[in-house]
Order: structure tokens, then sequence, then C-alpha cells
């Protein structure tokens, strides 16, 4: 395995020697390769002890594309992470507009959960930069918003709390960015963001995390997802499904995978970036986790017991290794789509405005450079094998492909909690966008360089969800390194 892991991230390792940081990353994977060295020297620290189960078959080639997980591991922990974090700090990226209160479309509404405080919260409306109130994001506003500070409005940092800005101030806002794309160009179910329910919500003041959001109505949500939109027939059971009674020897997937390797790639894809998406969600929960509510401030930090019950393979039937692929896996679509759209963004007139001029040059800048930096990584999924059919069959299984997940995207109305439902609709968009920057190859290539285009343009709220749904997902593979120590430091 050690063999492997060296060969496996050798051509990664040699890229950087030859491009730069490569002391910082060679004592790295020198250290990485000591470490595995040290758990494999007697048999007592095997990795498939019990406290390491979670990871000891977390290795190798993923399915469906060329790149190793530990090479994912290494370009995202020092190279993605740390620039994706001061990115989405910005003020540009920090403010989301959305509308938490759109009916469910499917199912008699729940109600809310329970959770105290699980309301939304609105901040002052002079927290919000003036050049995203005001709409105007393709020219400088004469007054700069030069106020950088963040103030904490978060009176109560309760479980499913949410802090929104703004709650109606601005029924014009976003006109300059109205959107020029075909509606057959989206793979979500846009929010209105005129429209009176629409508040702005400050994602800093309301991290995602543990809210206590479970049991019968959050398994609906994931069941009707997984369950009607997946491709999958209702004689093919889905392994631990909460839903249905468990069948014995059939629990065990092999029908279930069976039948999805019987699959074309691009239906294997789907399953495998909700399934991704999930595992992600669960991995912020976990990190998250509400550890001590005490009369003071409460206490949040990682759940060790919470995250081995949904990964480890001795507690999911097998199931925790296959869900944590899935999330490298959506990394990697995510990853090549942001490389893709680079050129968008290259383009002078194109400004992340605030109206604040020193920090909208600022945040572009950071944002290049961050493009600079995933159009490096060597091993991008090669979305050109997606869709290459024949042309009426490819064009229909894709529009297929894209109703459902727009209708993935209209589920995320159902969730009962107001911070689960503001995190699940932010990152489904954040995908969505990323779905519709793949297959735009040939309109982003013939990009006008000095006017937009209305062949292919992008929202102001799809560039803001497309780099925060990653930021969750880059998150997620770095807290998989900080539970992957603590499972050790437990042993």
């Amino acid at each position: 395995m050690i063999k492997n892991t060296i060969q496996s991230a050798g051509l990664l390792v040699l890229l950087w020697l030859l491009f730069g940081d490569f002391v910082f990353v060679l004592g790295w994977f020198h250290n990485r390769v000591k470490t595995y060295n040290n758990q494999y020297s007697s048999k007592e620290d095997a990795p498939d002890s019990q406290d390491q189960s979670c990871f000891c078959h977390l290795t190798g080639v993923l399915d469906d594309c060329f790149c190793d997980i530990e090479s994912i591991d290494v370009f995202n922990n020092f190279k993605i992470y740390p620039r994706i974090q001061k990115l989405t700090e910005r003020d540009y990226f920090r403010y989301y507009r959305v509308n938490l209160n759109r009916p469910c479309p499917f199912w008699a509404d729940d109600g809310h959960c329970s959770i105290k405080d699980c309301q939304v919260e609105p901040c002052p409306e002079s927290k919000i930069p003036v050049g995203i109130k005001s709409g105007n994001y393709n020219r400088y506003s004469q007054v700069a918003n030069a106020n950088t500070d963040i103030v904490d409005c978060e009176q109560a940092q309760d479980l499913g709390a949410i802090n929104s800005t703004l709650s109606n101030y601005s029924k014009e806002a976003f006109e300059d960015w109205a959107r020029h794309d075909d509606a057959q160009d989206h793979f979500c179910e846009l929010d209105d963001e005129t429209s009176p329910d629409a508040d702005y919500v400050d994602l800093l003041l309301n991290p995602e995390r543990y809210t206590g959001y479970k049991g019968p109505s959050a398994w609906r949500v994931w069941n009707s997802i997984y369950e009607e939109n997946c491709f999958k027939p209702r004689s093919v059971y889905r392994p631990l499904n909460p839903l249905v009674p468990p069948r014995g020897g059939d629990d065990d997937g092999e029908g279930f995978y069976n039948w999805l390797e019987g699959l074309c790639l691009e239906k294997r894809v789907f399953y495998r970036l909700i399934s991704g998406l999930h595992s992600s969600i669960n991995i912020h929960l976990c990190a998250e986790y509400l550890l001590d509510e005490g009369w003071g401030k409460s206490l949040w930090g990682p759940n060790v017991q919470e995250f081995r019950q949904r990964f480890d393979p001795a507690e999911t039937k097998g199931e925790g290794t296959r869900r944590l692929k899935n999330l490298y896996f959506l990394y990697l679509i995510e990853l090549r789509a942001l490389s893709k759209v680079a050129p968008y963004f290259d383009r002078a007139f194109v400004n992340l405005y605030t109206g604040d001029r020193q920090e909208d040059r600022a945040t572009k800048e950071l944002l290049l450079q961050f493009f600079n930096e995933t159009k490096a990584f060597p091993m991008h999924f090669d979305e050109k094998s997606m869709f290459a059919g024949q042309k009426i069959e490819a064009k229909t299984l894709k529009e297929e492909f894209r109703l459902h997940f727009k209708n993935i995207s209209r589920i995320m109305d159902c969730v009962g909690c107001s911070k689960c439902r503001l995190w699940g609709k932010l990152q489904t968009q954040g995908l969505g966008t990323a779905l519709k920057i793949l297959f735009s190859e040939k309109e982003i290539k013939n990009l006008p360089e000095h006017s937009p285009s209305k062949g292919f343009q992008l929202t102001r709220q799809e560039i803001v969800a497309l780099l925060n749904g990653f930021g969750r997902l880059s998150t997620s593979i770095h807290q998989l390194h900080a539970f992957r120590a603590l499972l050790k430091k437990k042993r």
C-alpha cells in the first residue's frame, strides 16, 4: 500500500517540485509516508483496527476517472483549502440572497423543525455592502462602502437559527445581472431574487453545522432524492434505507451496486454526485457538532462517534467507504468546472462589485489566483466522456439528467430546518452551476472579450453558490484529515 501511495502521488509531487512550494509539500509527503510506515509496523496498529477502519479502504484510484485519493488530499489541503477559505470570507461571497419561505411542492408541509430559534433573524441592512444591495454590479458606485469591519450580529448561536440580513430592502436588486442564458441551461430551480420573501443571508454568521434536524422528516427528503430522482427502479433496493425494513441478505448492497455498475456513465455519475453531496453535508454536521449547550456560549466541535456511525464500514455494512469516495468524485467534478470557467472571469470588464473599489480589486485578484491553482491540477475529470453517444440519444439523456437534478433542487424547499434548507439550497445550486459550466464548453470558448455574452452568463447568486459550494467540499476533505488524526489519537 505504501508503494501504491508513493506511485499515485508521484506525478503530482514532481509537478509541484517544478512549479514551487516544493519544500513544504515534500516535507508533508515525507511525513505522510513515515506515518504510513508507523501505522503498518505492527499488527496492533494495522489500519483495519476499530478506530482506523473508517479510512483503511479510503485509498487508491477513484472509479470512472484516473485520479487517486492521495493526490486530491495533498492538492486540496495545501493548495486549495487555504485559498478558498480566504475567498469565501470576502464581502462579495459571504452574502447570499435566498428565499427560505417557498412551500414544499411535493407533499404537505411537515412544519419547520421544533428546535428553538429555528427562525430567520434579520441583521441590520447597514451590514450589506452598498454595491450588492443597489444592484449596480458592472460599474463602481460614486460612494464606496469603505466599512470592511465584520460585526457579529448573531446574538445567540442556537442550533437551527438563521441570521439573515436585509429583510426586503431592495426589490430591484440584481437587475444588472439579469439572466441572459437560456432557461434550458439551468440545472436548478432558481429562487426569484426580487421576491419580497427573498432575504440576504450572511453565510459567515450562519455556518453549516449540526442542528438536531433528523428522523422521519429528514429521511423523507433524502429518500425522495435517491428513490425518485436517481434513475432507480423501485425493484432495486438501496442499502441502509431507513424508511425500508431490512431485507436480510438482500440488504448487503450487492444487488444495488450490480445495478449501478450496469448503468451508463452519465446515470452512474448522477448517483455518485448526489451521494457525494450527502456525504459532505454529513461530515460538516459531524465536524461542527453541539458538544455542550451551557449557560454561556454553546460549544461546537468534532464528534468522532457520530462520524463513525455514518462512515465506519463496520457500522454501515461497507457503505461508509463508498460514501467518502463519492465525496472525492464530486470534488473532482466541481474542480473541473472551476478550471473551465476561469476565462469568464479573466475578462477585464467583469467586476466582483460590492461598491468598495479596493475590496473588489483584491477579491478578483484572489479569485484569479485561485483559478490558476485549479487549472494546474494534473488529473482533471474528463467530462467529454459524458453525453458522447448518438446525437439524439445524447441530447435526450442530457435533458433527462438536467430535469432530474432540477427536481432535486426543488426538493430542498421541503427541508424543515431553516439553516439546513439554506445550505442545502446553496450547495445544490453550486453543483447545478458547475454542471451548467461543464456542459457549456462551446459557449465559454466563444465568449466576447469586451462585452457580456447572451450565450453564457452567470448571475451573482450562481457565482456565490459555486464558490461556497466548492468551499464546503474542500472543507469536508480537510476535515477528514482532522478526523483521521482524532481516531489515531483516540487509539
